[in-house]
């Protein structure tokens, strides 16, 4: 299994990096399969530096904030226009209830048909595995004020723990547990940002990996641009034993 950093900055996109999209990819029946998990703002064109869009097998969206979400309406341009569409099937998305019409708002569509034709939409359920291609996805509600999920995909007998938007909360654990990387929402600073049930700070995410056991990785995402990442992870390492690493814009991961 193969990570991608599409886009981490947090909230919104930065000068260096769009907002929340990470590519999965995995090796399945003699091809390669792209899952990608969020679709911020300005991540439909930071992708194309790795995937053609059309290649895409599924879409799963954390919540439907506009940072991880928005790009979807591009990439219904995509699916409905690209004169190279010939035969497209429609693209799986999962996420929070209404997410199709939520998005056709988005895009200023009218009813019935919305975005329906484009994309197979789904509903994520806490801890309800789905199979897509050799990835298994399981959603944990987390805690943020939208209805958020964080996503655990395994594959390869390797898992992939990402948080979307959380604050510490119950579902971190099972998210987390025995996790080859947990890629964590650290968007907060201890000492500074004080609002609870948004985001988690690095040693909250750090304490959360420590918690679950079993964690191999720890990396830092969605931090703003008025963060100072150094910080950030500073405040991690105070509790996390090993590396804490710092996602970064087209980094790849073999996991």
């Amino acid at each position: 299994m193969r990570l991608t950093v599409v886009g981490c900055s947090g909230s919104f996109a930065g000068p260096s990096s769009p907002a929340s999209c990470y590519l999965v990819q995995a090796e399945h029946e003699g091809r390669t399969w792209n899952l990608v998990l969020d679709l911020g703002n300005g991540a439909l064109g930071a992708l194309q530096r790795h995937i053609d869009p059309l290649a895409i097998d599924a879409v799963v969206l954390t919540h439907l904030h506009s940072d991880h979400c928005l790009d979807l309406c591009g990439l219904y341009v995509v699916q409905k226009y690209s004169p190279i569409a010939v035969s497209r099937s429609r693209i799986l998305v999962y996420g929070p209830a209404g997410t199709g019409e939520r998005m056709a708002r988005a895009y200023d569509m009218t009813p019935p048909d919305g975005m329906h034709n484009e994309f197979d939409f789904r509903e994520l359920v806490d801890r309800a595995a789905v199979r897509i291609g050799p990835f298994t996805i399981t959603p944990h509600l987390v805690n943020h004020p939208a209805e958020a999920y964080g996503i655990r995909v395994e594959a390869d007998g390797k898992a992939l723990a990402y948080t979307g938007d959380t604050d510490t909360c119950d579902g971190l654990k099972p998210l987390f547990h025995n996790a080859a990387l947990v890629l964590t929402d650290s968007a907060f600073v201890d000492g500074r940002d004080v609002a609870q049930g948004i985001h988690l700070s690095g040693s909250r995410a750090a304490q959360a990996a420590v918690d679950a056991g079993g964690v191999q990785r720890l990396m830092l995402t969605h931090i703003p641009p008025w963060n100072d990442p150094a910080v950030c992870r500073a405040q991690a390492a105070a509790v996390w034993p090993g590396d804490v690493e710092l996602a970064q814009p087209d980094a790849v991961y073999d996991l």
